[in-house]
């Protein structure tokens, strides 16, 4: 009986892997056992990739699947999406949220399967001919890698969670062995915290065989048990009321009840241990240079999203190589002008974080900021970056909406507006309505923006021109805000939090950050750089959870320019004027949402499993 549900944990694992067909073309008459498949090193090989199968993509997943993009403030989407294959994720945005809402990922029955399987490959990989005693000890690490980092997902969204590390339940366990309750958070930090700092002494930092690309690494397992650390440092999980009277069927405190300032402490250090380890390994943040030596911030910032690890681009900690469906994943950033999907757009509110060339916000009366008028020329800068106009250098052409124009280049980067420059038409963007680029139905850009953010110029759905670009989970970047944002929360005064800030404003080419500002002060500068530096890459959501800031940033009305205008022009009276900020929708949110719901389907087959508080 063991046997049989190990095979066909085996032909799940593979189905994953390597698709349904593939498998069942080759799958012999006579079931496999486990000393077939660990006897034969493809077999083998295919297990593991099946274990890695559980890692989510920074693409389709944080847009459609996971969802971390539509669930925060960097993108929206029209309620007519839903039907198809969207309502896992618009559900979230006006707080149709409950224990039986369907979740594609399922973290809470998807990843243990992923963990067991892990924990079945422990026990039994093994040297076989092109299998070294080495190269099994690095298999081994992947693996441990692997199930701390999906440990680390699941408390990441429902917080505690049943956890019996190591364990491998018998198929003829009692049902009372099977109905674990629920492990106080803090535990499960404790071992990840440990396990990923042991297991980065076994893995490389980086592989010679760049076909390795992807695989876990000791940087990789320092990079998630930093950002573990953060999350259980921050507002969330760190002293919140909230949860002061959760606690499990053993009578167990789900978190503890106070504060405790230490968490910083150890986040700080397990970030600076990230970027030390990272750094002397060769890691460092992606920079390309204009002719006179300077550091170009358009071309750094949009390349750091394209250029693969083996292109030089060490930014890149944690990433995927293999990304399904990137071509219409690119497709629906795009403008429909071009072939794209055109509705997914960039929210008003990320348009509004993003600073002026000067680096100071646009409420700012320093800044130069302004929603009124058109300029009158090009705006030409210092950059090789072709994305502006129809010559090199150029940022926006005259005519354009001054909300537009003098901003900072992280923006152009980002953000497709009204009279931005469409590299592969040759020709300004049309969002007013009877352009090119829009119409009045889900298909268009509802709040009058799309999406350029890790968008090669050169992808032209309409003629099916794609580039391939990896998958980024974790780059440089975030080591460097998240150490000083926890050293900021810890150790204030200390030079090194606006050293590693300052880092990234220098790469996206804007002002450093003054010394003299009060702790407060940082700590808001911080978050506004996370939000710029990271946006659209699902990042965002899960600060605004730890940060405890949903109910602020996620529960408003959205606002955006006027999807049914006609006329190009600004003026507040004029009913067709197209530049004017408008109501877009309503955003909902409840303080419920900060956790994930135990799956009602769960619950009822557990009784010994508490629900989230709220739910």
């Amino acid at each position: 009986m063991r046997t049989k549900i190990l095979t066909i944990l085996y032909a799940a694992v593979i189905l994953i892997a390597t698709g349904c067909k593939k498998y069942l073309d080759k799958m012999p008459d006579d079931q496999l056992t486990m000393e077939m498949i660990f006897n034969d090193k493809i077999r083998t090989e295919d297990w593991l990739a099946g274990i890695y199968s559980g890692v989510p993509s920074p693409m389709w997943g944080y847009f459609k699947d996971q969802g971390y993009n539509l669930m925060g403030d960097d993108l929206t989407i029209p309620a007519e999406w839903s039907p198809f294959g969207w309502r896992n994720v618009y559900a979230y945005t006006v707080a149709d949220w409950n224990a039986s809402s369907a979740w594609n990922p399922n973290y809470w029955v998807e990843l243990p399967k992923r963990i067991r399987s892990g924990l079945i490959f422990l026990q039994n990989v093994k040297p076989l001919p092109g299998v070294t005693e080495e190269n099994v000890e690095v298999m081994k690490g992947q693996v441990r890698f692997l199930i701390a980092y999906y440990y680390s997902l699941m408390i990441e969204v429902y917080g505690p969670i049943p956890f019996k590390p190591g364990v491998i339940e018998a198929v003829d366990a009692s049902s009372a062995d099977l109905r674990s309750t629920q492990t106080p958070y803090d535990s499960v930090v404790t071992w990840i915290d440990k396990e990923l700092k042991e297991v980065a002494g076994k893995l490389p930092a980086v592989y010679s065989d760049q076909h390795d690309w992807g695989k876990a690494t000791s940087v990789m397992a320092l990079a998630i048990r930093a950002r573990t650390l953060l999350f259980a440092a921050s507002p969330l999980f760190n002293g919140n009321p909230d949860f002061k009277e959760w606690k499990n069927k053993n009578g167990d405190r789900m978190f503890k009840e106070s504060y405790d300032p230490a968490k910083w402490t150890r986040a700080a250090k397990a970030c600076k241990e990230l970027i030390d380890a990272a750094e002397s390994a060769g890691y460092k943040l992606y920079y390309e240079y204009n002719t006179d030596g300077s550091i170009d911030p358009f071309m750094s910032y949009y390349n750091l999203s394209l250029r693969k690890f083996s292109d030089g681009n060490r930014e890149i900690i944690f990433g995927r190589s293999d990304n399904p469906d990137l071509n219409g994943w690119l497709a629906h950033h795009l403008p429909i002008g071009i072939g794209g999907n055109g509705g997914m757009s960039v929210t008003q509110e990320l348009v509004d974080a993003f600073y002026m060339k000067n680096g100071l916000p646009i409420n700012d009366p320093n800044s130069g900021y302004s929603e009124r008028g058109f300029s009158t020329q090009n705006e030409q800068r210092n950059t090789k970056w072709t994305g502006g106009g129809p010559a090199q250098g150029i940022i926006t052409t005259a005519n354009t909406y001054n909300m537009y124009c003098n901003r900072e280049p992280r923006f152009y980067v980002s953000v497709i507006f009204d009279g931005a420059w469409l590299n592969v038409a040759k020709r300004r963007v049309e969002f007013v309505q009877g352009g090119k680029d829009t119409r009045l139905s889900f298909d268009a850009p509802q709040n009058g923006y799309n999406v350029r953010k890790a968008v090669s110029l050169d992808v032209f759905p309409r003629e099916n021109r794609f580039n391939y670009q990896p998958g980024i989970l974790y780059r440089l970047a975030e080591a460097y805000l998240s150490y000083a944002e926890a050293l900021n929360e810890s150790d204030p005064d200390n030079p090194d939090v606006l050293k590693y800030i300052n880092l990234i404003r220098e790469r996206a080419g804007i002002p450093f950050l003054s010394a003299g500002m009060s702790q407060s002060q940082v700590r808001q500068a911080i978050r506004r750089e996370r939000q710029i530096e990271f946006n659209c890459e699902g990042i965002r959501f899960n600060d605004i959870r730890r940060w405890k800031a949903g109910e602020e940033e996620l529960n408003r009305q959205l606002f955006g320019m006027n999807f049914t205008g006609s006329v190009r022009s600004d003026d507040p009276q004029n009913p067709k004027a197209f530049f004017k900020r408008t109501f877009y929708k309503n955003r909902l949110f409840n303080k419920k949402m900060y956790l994930w719901p135990v799956p009602q389907t769960q619950i009822d087959i557990n009784t010994n499993l508490v629900q989230a508080p709220g739910y």
